[in-house]
């Protein structure tokens, strides 16, 4: 797994790469504070849990950024990183089976391959475009 932090404020996780070798046993992903929750698995047969449901939840926050998850199926998929401040800070590629979260700055997504598939995973509610968010300036690349 590779954590990328902000570079102006170094305590600050912004983006996660997970590859699918990284997979082992259960892991925790994301801290649980965050509003985008991921866990990997790595299971035998046979492996199950007890049923269950989730419970409906009053949840205030009086400030919320959508997050993003992209997961990489087939093909593969170039990721820009960027900082808070809208410069990129990394780039990487994903090949299938491969996780990208974006918990905070920004990203953009390039498919390397035709009908490369992606799941593309966001907190919500989604309230529309000019609500949900803004357009990096190309001059910042």
């Amino acid at each position: 797994m590779k954590k990328i932090y902000s570079l102006v404020k170094p305590e600050l996780l912004l983006h996660i790469l997970n590859r699918k070798e990284d997979i082992q046993g259960r892991t925790d992903l994301i801290e649980a504070d965050q509003f985008l929750q991921c866990a990997t698995l790595n299971m035998n047969k046979g492996t199950t849990f007890r049923p269950h449901e989730h419970l409906k939840k009053d949840r205030h926050f009086p400030e919320m950024v959508a997050q993003e998850s992209w997961i990489v199926v087939s093909g593969s998929v170039r990721c820009t990183f960027y900082d808070i401040t809208g410069l990129v800070i990394e780039e990487d590629v994903l090949e299938a089976g491969d996780a990208s979260f974006t918990l905070y700055g920004g990203h953009n997504y390039e498919a390397l391959e035709d009908n490369t598939l992606v799941y593309e995973y966001k907190t919500g509610p989604y309230e529309g475009q000019i609500l949900d968010k803004r357009f990096l300036m190309e001059e910042c690349k």
